[in-house]
């Protein structure tokens, strides 16, 4: 044992460290685990993990997940833990707000972890009013917003936001988190209902194309009037958009073997414009 700012630090085995209940972050093999172990193999675990005990001499992990991962990828038997016997509510507070001190957190692990900080909070005897619309709401009272704010790296019109996406279902979610569909958008998407959504994913696959901010908007006012069918999704998303997001670049270096040398940039540009004509008309006839 050792003291660190007056808290005890207690070195404890791997195997009786136990994940927190839910957790909502994703422990990542990526460049930044890499950076962990090289430092930890150098330096050893510089700051302790936090943890609560459990039953039968186990611990569960409040801070402290991705520390755990690299000590078992260099094989290290233990780790440094700071105990706080804590309850369950308190605990899922901490474990947001240290967490979200993490740089790189995908839109869908800040909705969850924003969800479970808002639970544990309405455990706690504090108002909910949060999941009504985007609009911020002026009090001169703190609202559940206000309070989950506290500690985390969003404002709390942010954070309602954020708390939207866990309306969303799976597969919208995972466009979110691959920066297909932006955050405004899909939260507009999050009004739809769950046969809506389906309707929505089965759409955008077909088409390879997110619905715009516009877009997602016109959708959440027909579902709010029960007018969101599947034809009426289909004609939302096949709107032409703005004529710049369809811009194209083709590199001289990958066509001009498709042309005699003599051919200036027009003269190619005249040419594919002419193939791509006769290619539309054989494709209509058939």
């Amino acid at each position: 044992m050792s003291e660190q700012s007056g808290r005890v630090v207690r070195l404890i085995e791997l195997e009786k460290l136990i994940p927190f209940e839910k957790h909502p972050f994703v422990v990542r093999e990526d460049e930044q685990m890499k950076m962990l172990v090289n430092s930890i193999h150098d330096v050893g675990v510089l700051v302790p993990g936090i943890v609560r005990p459990l039953y039968d001499d186990t611990f569960e992990i409040i801070s402290g997940h991705r520390r755990k991962k690299a000590c078992e990828i260099l094989g290290l038997p233990y780790m440094p833990v700071i105990v706080q016997d804590v309850d369950l509510d308190t605990a899922t507070i901490i474990m947001v707000d240290s967490n979200f001190q993490r740089e790189a957190l995908l839109p869908s692990e800040r909705a969850r972890a924003y969800k479970m900080k808002l639970e544990a909070i309405k455990r706690q005897g504090c108002r909910n009013d949060l999941t009504s619309d985007q609009v911020g709401q002026k009090s001169a009272r703190k609202t559940s917003r206000d309070l989950i704010a506290s500690g985390s790296p969003d404002s709390s019109t942010q954070i309602q936001r954020y708390l939207r996406l866990n309306e969303l279902i799976p597969g919208l979610l995972r466009l979110v988190d691959e920066g297909r569909i932006a955050l405004t958008p899909a939260v507009e998407l999050s009004f739809l209902s769950t046969e809506e959504q389906k309707l929505l994913l089965i759409t955008i696959e077909s088409e390879e194309s997110t619905p715009s901010l516009s877009q997602s908007q016109r959708m959440k006012k027909l579902s709010q009037h029960g007018d969101l069918s599947d034809e009426a999704i289909l004609a939302i998303m096949l709107e032409q958009k703005k004529p710049e997001a369809w811009n194209l670049t083709l590199p001289i270096n990958r066509i001009s073997k498709y042309f005699p040398p003599s051919y200036t940039p027009h003269h190619m540009e005249e040419t594919i414009i002419k193939l791509l004509d006769s290619w539309k008309r054989n494709r209509q006839s058939h």
